[in-house]
């Protein structure tokens, strides 16, 4: 699109950490461990990946959005609504 938008660099550790743990799950999985154990790092897993798209989708908002429609260009802002319309479309299934 040719704007600029922020740095999601300060996900990188969260993300590293969720790598971390799914390679721990794949090992429990490896061992046969209990499946409420197995279960219960997926969730812990699963929501540490939701809480990383909160924050990447919040800072999409304030800036990617923000910036397009301060921009006053019509065409931007469509596409940009559009295109957040269909992230919490997705998000919602």
């Amino acid at each position: 699109m040719g704007m600029s938008h922020t740095s999601h660099r300060e996900q990188l550790p969260r993300l590293k950490r969720v790598e971390g743990q799914v390679r721990g799950i794949a090992a429990m999985v490896e061992e046969g461990r209990y499946c409420v154990d197995i279960l219960t790092q997926l969730q812990a897993a699963r929501a540490a990946l939701t809480r990383i798209e909160r924050d990447i989708l919040e800072s999409h908002a304030n800036a990617c959005v923000a910036q397009a429609v301060q921009s006053g260009d019509a065409t931007a802002q469509a596409s940009k609504l559009t295109e957040l319309a269909e992230l919490l479309r997705r998000a919602l299934r």
